[in-house]
């Protein structure tokens, strides 16, 4: 598999967990816009290079990959004003947005012995 590979399968994975809690607000790996497949492609090559972050870690990534694209925190995801609710400490997040970064992890580390 390649990093793009494992990118997308961690991808459709958080997907298929925020339909099942209700979260509609993402769209399949094929119709993600290239930011989205950026972000997910920088979390995987992270968690590659560093092998033991943990996932309240690999969220701290991702905020400050965020923050130095110009994110801020917004109540509600909206990719226009570059806000999201999830900018915000591990820790302060609700256990459903954790339970994404836990899955994120686990499913990265299942996929990546198959890394070529």
């Amino acid at each position: 598999m390649t990093i793009e590979q494992i990118a997308q399968a961690a991808y459709e994975a958080n997907l298929q967990y925020c339909l099942s809690i209700g979260d509609e607000s993402q769209l399949s790996w094929d119709f993600a816009p290239p930011w989205q497949k950026e972000s997910t492609i920088l979390g995987v090559m992270f968690l590659v290079e560093h092998p033991d972050v943990s996932p309240e870690q690999i969220h701290e990534h991702w905020v400050q990959q965020k923050i130095d694209t110009g994110w801020i925190y917004g109540p509600v995801k909206d990719a226009n004003k570059k806000e999201h609710p999830c900018i915000m400490p591990f820790r302060q997040l609700p256990d459903e947005q954790q339970v994404k970064d836990i899955l994120f992890v686990d499913t990265i580390n299942s996929l990546k012995d198959q890394l070529v």
